[in-house]
């Protein structure tokens, strides 16, 4: 039996982006071939929470 996907409203659509843009800052990063592979090598969860962890981390330890 496949399931069927549930469709996202219009409305749900709006209140998600609404709430990142005032909860997030979206910043987007090209890396060069293969560092995905590297990242996901470390054993992180995902590409995006590895970069997260590594900003935070080097925010912190320069007290910024």
């Amino acid at each position: 039996m496949i399931k069927e996907k549930k469709k996202v409203s219009e409305a749900q659509k709006r209140a998600t982006a609404k709430y990142e843009k005032i909860n997030y800052d979206k910043v987007a990063a090209r890396l060069p071939k293969g560092t995905k592979d590297r990242i996901m090598a470390t054993g992180a969860k995902s590409v995006n929470s590895y970069i997260i962890e590594c900003v935070l981390n080097d925010l912190e330890k320069k007290n910024v």
